[in-house]
């Protein structure tokens, strides 16, 4: 391992954390708040980062284990550093209660512990969505957007962009990493300036559009309210859900539309499955929902809304979908380990894996029934290497040993029921959110203990960044240096 380039990119992510916390001290200083619990770590933030990215490594040499031990170490550091606004400031005392929440905040997962929202300072409140908007789009993605061209060309990044951007495989949109990196974040930022134009002209005023737009781009689900949107208008919770719809959708897509290549854009065999399935749900949950109440607008609109927001992982909810009937239950759930499509701030297995085992499946049933053929697996239009569909298939047996031990765990430590234990697990390694039972739309993670939050913080992470980067601290291989 090259470890003078670990901490220069460590170096670089600290300053870029340091200085993201400006925003959060310019609304405390708004609403006249305590800038201490955001001015204290800022500063840890900047002096640290400083130190360690001083200087340039003479050696450049950066493999795919450095790229996934950073990304690992990253998230971990910008957690510690980022629990400690919540800290100072007293809204959340206790350090793995502070940790859970940043963990839950920059991995975009949204689970909570925290009781009474309302009754936080406004400041602590935007900092909280704020961590969903970093996270969302991932913050190594930030840091190579931002970075001078010179640190470009001294060094390969391009494992740092596979390690933390969801999907099966990662591409560059223009022939720089770099450049690759400022088109993704320029499409993001739009995004979260068009949801905010539509929450203001809407009800919202604009530090609940804000902090709205931040929790939606990220695919977080972090409110201001305890009830999240349930108390918003129609117009609003349209406007989030066609919005998450969109932020669960790969934002290669409108890289396409934007430079004018529409007809390819729409011909993508993953937004024809991601939209399918948002139809199918939608239908699915509309009808056991109405059959239980009434077929009525806020039926429909609850049922889009909640699909839209639990196949984002998003999490938000506009009416509590705990008292729908079973079926919908099960649609939720299916939902919530299918996610978003590649390429997205969406959590989850993702669409296009999806796609990969079924097209997988269906080539073995041939292959039994023609031995002989030469039966290939397409996704796109394209034959899918052998790597792809070994490397999807690995990452399917290893989310389900870590869902499997996480269940065990949980469940053994807590003693609680199947349900609550499970959707727990599924909800915090698919970076949704909301589960069922104890941890449904209305219930917060508070109850569990120390070592409980501290497994689910570790599924978090591994869910948001693949894995195999959090797994990777753990190999001693990946600890030794270069010979």
């Amino acid at each position: 391992m090259n470890y003078r380039m670990v901490f220069y990119v460590l170096g670089r992510l600290m300053t870029a954390i340091g200085a993201l916390m400006a925003l959060p001290t310019v609304c405390a200083m708004i609403y006249r708040e305590s800038v201490l619990p955001f001015i204290i770590p800022m500063a840890v933030a900047l002096i640290l980062g400083l130190l360690l990215s001083f200087k340039k490594p003479k050696n450049n040499r950066f493999l795919a284990r450095d790229g996934f031990v950073s990304v690992g170490l990253s998230w971990i550091i910008i957690s510690l550093i980022g629990c400690l606004p919540y800290i100072i400031s007293g809204a959340i005392p206790s350090f793995v209660n502070a940790f859970f929440e940043t963990v839950s905040g920059f991995s975009t997962t949204g689970a909570s512990i925290m009781t009474d929202i309302e009754s936080q300072a406004k400041s602590v409140l935007f900092w909280r969505c704020f961590t969903h908007w970093i996270g969302g789009m991932g913050v190594l993605v930030f840091i190579l957007a931002i970075l001078p061209r010179s640190d470009m060309k001294s060094f390969n990044f391009m494992h740092l962009m596979k390690a933390e951007v969801p999907g099966p495989t990662v591409g560059k949109l223009v022939s720089k990493i770099a450049g690759t990196a400022r088109v993704l974040y320029g499409i993001y930022i739009l995004l979260t300036l068009i949801e905010f134009i539509f929450l203001v002209c809407g009800e919202m005023d604009v530090f609940e559009a804000i902090t709205h737009s931040f929790s939606t781009a990220g695919t977080g689900g972090f409110g201001i309210k305890n009830d999240s949107l349930a108390s918003y208008s129609a117009y609003s919770q349209y406007v989030v859900a066609v919005l998450m719809l969109l932020f669960g959708t790969n934002l290669n897509i409108f890289f396409l539309i934007i430079t004018g290549h529409f007809i390819r854009a729409i011909k993508s065999e993953e937004l024809r499955w991601y939209l399918c399935i948002i139809a199918a749900a939608t239908a699915g949950i509309f009808l056991s929902v109405g059959l239980q109440t009434a077929f009525t607008e806020g039926t429909f609109r609850h049922s889009l809304f909640q699909v839209a927001s639990i196949i984002s992982t998003t999490g938000f909810y506009s009416s509590d979908f705990e008292l729908w009937p079973v079926i919908a239950h099960v649609i939720l759930l299916i939902l919530m380990f299918c996610g978003g499509c590649a390429g997205s701030t969406a959590g989850g297995v993702k669409v296009s894996r999806i796609m990969l085992l079924f097209k997988n499946g269906k080539r073995e049933v041939r292959y039994i029934a023609h031995p002989r053929a030469m039966i290939s697996v397409k996704l796109e239009g394209k034959t899918v290497d052998h790597e792809t569909v070994r490397g999807t298939t690995s990452y399917i047996i290893v989310f389900i040993a870590i869902l499997v031990f996480s269940v065990l765990a949980v469940t053994a430590i807590e003693g609680k029921d199947l349900i609550t234990g499970f959707t727990s697990v599924a909800t915090c390694l698919n970076n949704v959110g909301p589960g069922l039972s104890e941890v449904g739309p209305t219930d917060s993670f508070a109850h569990f203990s120390d070592p409980t939050k501290l497994i689910l913080c570790f599924d978090m992470l591994s869910g948001r960044l693949e894995l195999f980067p959090m797994l990777m601290l753990f190999s001693p291989a990946a600890w030794r240096k270069f010979s």
